[in-house]
């Protein structure tokens, strides 16, 4: 299910989303109609906004169209707010002023799925920290890393810094149980935000080369729709699947209240 602006959306109007591609999102978890991070989901677009069109965002009003979509929705959904503007002319892009709000509907999987292998590729994601829908780039990296037997490709800058995963946040695992979050251009995760707010275990952001990756003793993807997942491998080096802190950090995370819609 798809609604623009409040009202189902037609094929004219997902045309001209398909057919220029250029606006922003971002995407959440809805269980039993709480969102943990909404707050931080809704400052995401309106900071979006003012980068990407040059206009404010009407919180209110974007939070009603989500109530309004998500009315009557049980249990677990995925849930993407796409904002866009219909009217945007390729040829005069700055001319784009009026963003519409695209809110979409989806099933759910289940948090923390299983480990991950993921390959490095030198890479930096344009606009690093907007979550944009030019996903291209990413994807083509992704499919670049699958076609080597990974499952997802994990980018690193032309200064050696690791930075992120394909479309999510890495963290590593120190061997004194420190979480270390790359120092680097990535896209602030709502799931990442709210693991740091948490009390324990330990955190800190610094920067993680490749040459520090085989001293760590664990490595973690998080986003909004997998939680805190293992990575089992990047490039060669290995690593636990259940290693304590990353278990500390799905109990602390699963205990993080979800905001009522």
């Amino acid at each position: 299910m798809a609604e623009l602006n409040g009202k189902r959306a037609t094929l004219a109007d997902l045309e001209a989303l398909a057919l220029t591609n250029y606006g922003h999102f971002t995407s959440m978890r809805m269980e039993d109609g709480t969102i943990r991070g909404l707050s931080l989901h809704l400052d995401r677009l309106i900071r979006d906004c003012r980068i990407v069109f040059g206009v404010e965002l009407d919180r209110e009003r974007t939070l009603n169209y989500i109530r309004k979509a998500a009315d009557g929705v049980a249990g677990v959904a995925g849930l993407r707010v796409t904002v866009f503007d219909p009217a945007l002319d390729m040829g005069r892009p700055s001319d784009a002023k009026d963003p519409h709000i695209l809110v979409n509907l989806r099933p759910a999987g289940a948090l923390s799925p299983p480990p991950l292998t993921a390959k490095t590729f030198t890479f930096t994601r344009d606009y690093a920290e907007v979550k944009h829908i030019g996903l291209h780039p990413q994807l083509r990296v992704r499919r670049e890393a699958q076609l080597a037997g990974f499952d997802d490709a994990v980018f690193v800058e032309l200064d050696g810094r690791i930075s992120e995963g394909g479309t999510w946040n890495l963290g590593f695992v120190h061997q004194d149980g420190t979480v270390i979050w790359p120092e680097a251009p990535v896209l602030p995760g709502t799931t990442m935000l709210l693991l740091q707010t948490l009390e324990a275990p330990k955190q800190i952001t610094a920067p993680v080369r490749l040459a520090d990756v085989p001293n760590m003793a664990a490595a973690f993807a998080t986003n909004t729709t997998i939680g805190v997942r293992s990575l089992s491998a990047l490039d060669d080096v290995a690593f636990p699947q259940d290693h304590p802190v990353l278990a500390a950090l799905r109990a602390g995370y699963s205990g993080i209240p979800g905001d009522r819609l």
